[in-house]
């Protein structure tokens, strides 16, 4: 020990004896600097980067699993054929190049879109025993299905609006709905899907991830992945929950108004066609319903886990995209005719080919 260290040392030991106030001070901060070191140390242990998440899925049970994996291709298989029909029939039939059709079209496109995003991985995870997705796969699934959900939920006002132009006023429609109307609409949906999934990603991506890393799901979801986060999210789902459950519940009132509204017109002073206008109105109703009343039973509530989830999860996700153009074309005469003369014009092309 050199001499300024003896220094140091001697003047440390006569100021603790002069002043005992600031030894005990001296200690309690050297007690406290160990454990910040030690709380950091564990934290650093503790906070992990999460690479995977492990997807529980539906069942464990492997003849379960081929028996379901067998009904959803099949549900997949349909969403993609009737969809695809809608907007095939429509791209080629002139009589349909009108905003209604157009706009259902879109709608077609937004249930294969939404359909696709979770069935696939559904369908493998149906396949195999160790379920897992990647992390930044996990955000993006859930990106571009919030994405196309907003954009859908947005959409159907922009449906709406069609029809209360069509209903009350009819000489104006197509003045009113024209290209440009049409085009802005669409626009609009998907502006208001992406600023509504940009936002949850973006209250999602500033939690820390750690410890558990198994979802309750067959796919990635708000809801269970941020109970994943190792920190305090009550804030987070708060606003979470405005921004896509509160949301939902506004738009689905005030596209029930809007139809009853409509729907009121219609009775009372609609006389040509009133039966048409009636069973348009009623499929958009139905379809409104199947869409929102699962999304709201899901985001509009603290994401707190309940028995009918997964089950309320396949409904939106899975069949409602399937349904969605069984219920166009049975209730629509003019949809069906037009699919027939759809398929009638691929078998008289085929056969021309095969002479």
């Amino acid at each position: 020990m050199d001499q300024e260290e003896r220094w140091k040392s001697g003047k440390a030991q006569h100021e603790n004896k002069a002043f005992p106030v600031f030894a005990k001070i001296n200690r309690m901060l050297k007690v406290t600097e160990r454990y910040i070191l030690n709380t950091q140390n564990g934290l650093q242990n503790l906070t992990t980067t999460v690479t995977e998440f492990v997807l529980l899925g539906l069942t464990q049970s492997p003849d379960l699993q081929i028996f379901l994996f067998i009904i959803f291709f099949i549900v997949y298989l349909t969403t993609w054929l009737g969809n695809f029909t809608i907007i095939t029939t429509v791209i080629t039939d002139h009589r349909l190049h009108t905003p209604m059709y157009f706009l259902l079209a879109n709608l077609a496109f937004l249930d294969v879109s939404d359909s696709s995003v979770t069935a696939p991985k559904l369908l493998l995870g149906l396949l195999t025993q160790r379920k897992t997705i990647s992390f930044n796969e996990c955000i993006l699934q859930m990106f571009f299905y919030h994405f196309i959900g907003g954009a859908m939920a947005f959409f159907l006002v922009g449906m709406t609006i069609d029809r209360y132009v069509a209903i009350y006023k009819p000489l104006k429609y197509l003045i009113i709905m024209n290209q440009s109307m049409c085009m802005g609409l669409v626009a609009l949906a998907w502006l208001g899907g992406f600023t509504h999934s940009a936002v949850q990603m973006g209250l999602l991506l500033q939690l820390p991830f750690c410890g558990s890393k198994v979802l309750d799901n067959f796919y990635c979801d708000v809801p269970q992945v941020i109970k994943l986060a190792c920190t305090d999210t009550h804030v987070v789902e708060l606003q979470m929950v405005f921004n896509g459950g509160v949301l939902l519940v506004v738009v689905f009132i005030i596209l029930l108004i809007s139809y009853i509204i409509i729907l009121v017109k219609i009775r009372t002073h609609v006389t040509d066609g009133k039966h048409k206008a009636l069973s348009t109105c009623g499929t958009q109703i139905v379809v409104v319903c199947l869409i929102f009343i699962p999304s709201i039973f899901i985001y509009a509530r603290p994401f707190k886990k309940f028995t009918l989830d997964k089950v309320v999860s396949v409904i939106y996700t899975v069949i409602t995209p399937m349904l969605n153009p069984m219920i166009y074309t049975l209730r629509n005469a003019e949809m069906k005719k037009a699919i027939r003369r759809l398929i009638s014009r691929m078998l008289f092309s085929g056969k021309k080919l095969k002479t």
